[in-house]
């Protein structure tokens, strides 16, 4: 009796300690974006709707002209409150005082800063990461472990869908891989 009992708790305690299946970014995204963004003509940098993506301001805002699907900000009600493990790279908004991000974007393609058209705000997440992380390159791929919340976020860098208040952020690394 013993032994069963410590041998569950040893279960418990490695399935506690073990990472998150990863969220995939259209998990986010409603069936019906989903659908839309199939049927959506390509976008290259060099068609009409290159020019003229990013706001007076700058950003990651969506010019008019796109597709309505490239605006979208309508999120999956299930996901709210969800613990998860999300794939992406950073867009850095704040620091502290040693040059950590504390907050940031996570987006679902590296570039997605420079890159034109951005993703959709329902493809964003503002993440929220208190501890900092030194980030010496957006082109770094990372993991976000932590809550996930439906939060209409805007600010003059960008518009998104989805809030996350982070408990652990990683470098990916060749072995996750």
């Amino acid at each position: 009796m013993r032994r069963v009992f410590l041998l569950s708790l040893l279960l418990v305690s490695s399935l506690a300690h073990a990472e998150l299946a990863e969220t995939d970014w259209l998990e986010l995204m409603p069936k019906s974006d989903q659908k839309a963004l199939e049927l959506m003509p390509e976008i290259d940098h060099n068609s009409p709707e290159a020019t003229g993506t990013f706001t007076e301001k700058g950003g990651l805002k969506q010019s008019k002209g796109l597709p309505a699907v490239m605006y979208s900000n309508k999120t999956v009600a299930a996901m709210n409150g969800k613990h998860i493990r999300l794939g992406g790279y950073p867009v850095p908004l704040e620091t502290d005082a040693k040059g950590n991000s504390t907050l940031f974007f996570l987006v679902p393609y590296p570039g997605a800063c420079i890159h034109v058209p951005p993703p959709p705000p329902n493809q964003l997440v503002l993440v929220r990461y208190p501890k900092g992380l030194k980030l010496d390159d957006i082109y770094t791929p990372l993991w976000v472990d932590g809550t996930l919340k439906i939060e209409k976020v805007s600010n003059d860098l960008a518009d998104a869908a989805y809030a996350m208040d982070a408990g652990k952020v990683r470098v990916v690394e060749d072995a996750d891989l």
